[in-house]
């Protein structure tokens, strides 16, 4: 019986330690889905460190651009022409991360936030007021530039408080601390935040849950942030809402104190 017993908890401790191996091991392809882009926006591009950037773009003379980072699986190329339907007085920046859209490199929490801070650096060379759009993954970009960059205002939709947390959730049995390389950990970044900010948040979020939006917004320093929740759109169709380009306009629009 004894026998037995340590048997079955040999198997269950190699399932267990598998099940680790493959996690770790696969970890990139379970987070980051790139897809091509598609889109008839026209294309800049921008050589970094290990990687030459494709970014989807409206150039336009003046002080005013909109940097915007999409969110996973997102075709920013398609994305381009409804902010630059919006917001006609404004440069539009869409940059496609490395290994999507064509950009070359893989992706990583590191290599996406120096890129990140490349692509700003870029942009700030011919514009003097720079607001950041990210959207899911592309909001862990966005707090951390506003963190570290000199942002003007900031828009965050379907944001979360980091990537870690989110797995502890899913994974609750795993050791994800230990396992998980990239992190994006945008709860530590927000409270040096100091752009105003605006969340646009899913109400019927399925990816997002919203107690991970809400611990975001409560990292942030009092008065900094404000939010705006839609309670019928759901993570991927949040952006059909008519309203939904309205309110950062808006926003964006907004006097800056």
């Amino acid at each position: 019986m004894r026998r037995a017993a340590v048997g079955i908890t040999r198997i269950v401790v190699a399932f267990y330690a598998g099940v680790c191996g493959v996690l770790f091991a696969f970890q990139r392809s379970l987070l980051f889905h790139p897809v091509p882009a598609s889109g008839p926006a026209p294309r800049a591009t921008l050589d970094v460190p290990g990687a030459t950037l494709q970014i989807s773009t409206r150039p336009l003379d003046g002080p005013r651009a909109i940097l915007y980072f999409g969110g996973n699986a997102e075709d920013v190329s398609w994305t381009l022409p409804e902010l630059a339907a919006s917001f006609p007085d404004r440069a539009i920046y869409a940059p496609h991360y490395r290994g999507y859209g064509g950009s070359s490199g893989g992706p990583s929490e590191q290599a996406l936030q120096a890129d990140a801070a490349a692509v700003f650096d870029h942009v700030a060379r011919t514009h003097s007021r720079i607001d950041v759009v990210g959207r899911s993954l592309g909001s862990a970009m966005a707090v951390r530039l506003a963190a570290t960059r000199p942002v003007g205002r900031l828009v965050l939709v379907t944001p979360f408080d980091s990537i870690l947390d989110m797995a502890r959730r899913l994974f609750p049995i795993l050791p994800v601390r230990l396992l998980l390389a990239d992190r994006f950990e945008s709860v530590k970044d927000a409270p040096r935040v100091t752009a105003p900010t605006l969340v646009v948040a899913a109400g019927a979020d399925e990816v997002v849950p919203a107690s991970h939006t809400r611990r975001l917004l409560a990292a942030f320093r009092e008065g900094v942030a404000e939010e705006v929740w839609f309670p019928a759109a759901g993570h991927n169709d949040l952006s059909l809402d008519r309203a939904y380009l309205d309110t950062i306009r808006r926003f964006l629009d907004r006097p800056t104190p």
